[in-house]
């Protein structure tokens, strides 16, 4: 099946393993809740067990550096898309108000950016993560 949109995670590559989980858990979130139209139907196995409902179109993974990140984010923008990110800075905080707060501390040319996630159409996703390859 081809979608008109594309949903695409940038996450920075060196980082420990479980920020790398971390990261990329809390955008598919993000994606989920700006866009409730690509959630799909709840899930039910043959014992007629439920289950939530996932995101239902592929989600891609690209792997980048510091100035990879900064260059997708001013790109999105650029394209009036607005990402989800997350910033080295949101590792120390507790909960969601103060990950806010770490945010808005800082401008954003010196956002520490570890991680972005985006849904717009295909081409213009395509152009946003332009030179990026798939995480590995």
């Amino acid at each position: 099946m081809q979608f008109n949109t594309k949903i695409a995670v940038v996450i920075r590559t060196d980082l420990e393993p479980w920020q790398k989980l971390n990261v990329a858990s809390f955008l598919a979130g993000g994606i989920a809740a700006a866009f409730p139209e690509c959630v799909g139907a709840p899930y039910e196995d043959g014992s007629a067990t439920e289950y939530l409902a996932l995101i239902g179109q592929p989600i891609l993974i690209y792997g980048a550096d510091r100035a990879g990140l900064s260059r997708a984010l001013e790109r999105a923008l650029a394209r009036n898309v607005v990402p989800a990110l997350y910033t080295e800075d949101m590792f120390k905080t507790t909960h969601d108000e103060a990950n806010r707060a770490a945010v808005k501390a800082v401008a954003r040319a010196d956002l520490n950016l570890v991680g972005l996630a985006m849904r717009a159409e295909r081409k213009v996703i395509d152009k946003v993560v332009d030179g990026l390859k798939f995480h590995s």
